[in-house]
């Protein structure tokens, strides 16, 4: 009878150990509510951004399949590339439809205006891993930075450059009153823009003693150099608009003296043409070209992919040789050839402080109704 009553204990017992451990197994997960499932993980931008178009608003040869292609590849989009013709058509374009453009590249002549009028995007640095290797002096010019934020990232500099037609003209230019030569009459070419104000206020010495003064001259100044510049009407065959007209006028003999870009001579000289390059003793000007980002892009994700694709040393070596510009970083010498990397590596940081770069222009309406008076002319 002990043996059947400690059986019968036992048994209460095991069942009453079995009741608690079954109360306290945990309950299914319920069913997750309507648009609160896991986070998906983030896609990969090799495969993201794949079919889009990616809209470059840039100077002419900014967009040369040359060196956008890899970044296409890469990304399997499309860079569609539009050129303004100067600085002032960057501007009205981007205020008129600037959510048409991704990427632009203004001048350091109205970086800051971009800026401040609020047309273009402030930059994570920190994703343009290439940024710490970009020459310090370019990097760190404080015409586009507003409140600590940077908004964009240098990308080539250059000079405006003497050209001239080394099949006619024998004996170089030594100074830009080469242009008012008599025997030179409608044989020059001047770019149809302010920047010619800059350029004949240096050959009046106006920068000796301050390089800022080209772009805040004073109305006694600005009277002196439209002067000069009525007087080179009779030599002028023609204001050119573009690269490429400026190149046809080379092509066709129309011009033997111009003001223009190292563009024009590496891209006639491939063509067989002897057209050669100087900076005369009163000096040159100089342009530092950004990218940035359009205020109004709607692809600023792929936009920012593109700024560290575009200032990548490789890549900036694919732009020195299709533009014929220096380029912002020098690691890009590990993939240039000898010749190459003398000219926009080696001779660079020399050739930087023999120009004087562009800067902001307090009264570009000033300037610019100047200009136009001094082409209305008689």
């Amino acid at each position: 009878m002990k043996l059947v009553k400690w059986c019968l204990w036992l048994g209460v017992l095991l069942s009453t150990i079995l009741l608690i451990a079954c109360s306290k197994e945990e309950k299914p997960a319920s069913a997750a509510a309507p648009g609160a499932s896991e986070k998906p993980a983030a896609a990969d931008p090799k495969t993201k951004f794949k079919g889009k178009t990616l809209n470059l608003l840039v100077w002419e040869g900014y967009a040369d399949p040359q060196f956008t292609k890899g970044f296409e590849d890469e990304y399997g989009v499309t860079i569609k590339g539009t050129y303004f013709g100067s600085s002032d058509e960057l501007v009205a374009k981007l205020k008129g439809s600037g959510s048409v453009y991704d990427v632009v590249s203004p001048s350091s002549d109205v970086a800051t205006t971009l800026v401040q009028s609020s047309l273009v995007a402030p930059l994570d640095t920190a994703k343009i891993t290439s940024y710490g290797d970009l020459a310090p002096a370019l990097r760190d010019m404080k015409d586009a930075e507003k409140d600590g934020k940077s908004y964009g990232v240098p990308f080539t500099w250059g000079p405006d450059y003497l050209i001239y037609d080394a099949d006619v003209i024998k004996e170089e230019p030594k100074s830009w009153n080469a242009f008012f030569d008599p025997k030179y009459k409608g044989k020059v070419s001047l770019w149809d823009d302010i920047s010619n104000i800059y350029l004949m206020g240096q050959v009046l010495g106006f920068d000796k003693t301050d390089p800022a003064a080209l772009y805040n001259m004073t109305d006694e100044q600005l009277a002196q150099v439209k002067k000069k510049l009525v007087e080179l009407k009779p030599q002028v065959r023609k204001y050119w608009a573009t690269a490429g007209e400026l190149n046809d006028l080379f092509k066709n003999k129309e011009v033997a003296l111009a003001v223009g870009w190292p563009l024009t001579v590496a891209t006639l000289n491939k063509e067989g043409r002897n057209l050669k390059a100087v900076i005369p003793e009163e000096g040159a000007t100089g342009w530092i070209d950004r990218l940035m980002i359009s205020a109004g892009s709607q692809n600023k994700e792929l936009a920012e992919l593109y700024l560290d694709y575009a200032t990548r040393p490789k890549t900036m070596a694919k732009v020195a040789e299709a533009t014929n510009y220096n380029i912002a970083n020098s690691k890009a010498g590990e993939h240039m050839s000898a010749d190459l990397k003398k000219i926009y590596v080696t001779d660079a940081e020399v050739y930087f402080k023999r120009l004087n770069f562009w800067r902001h222009v307090k009264n570009r309406k000033g300037y610019n109704e100047l200009w136009n008076e001094v082409k209305g002319a008689k």
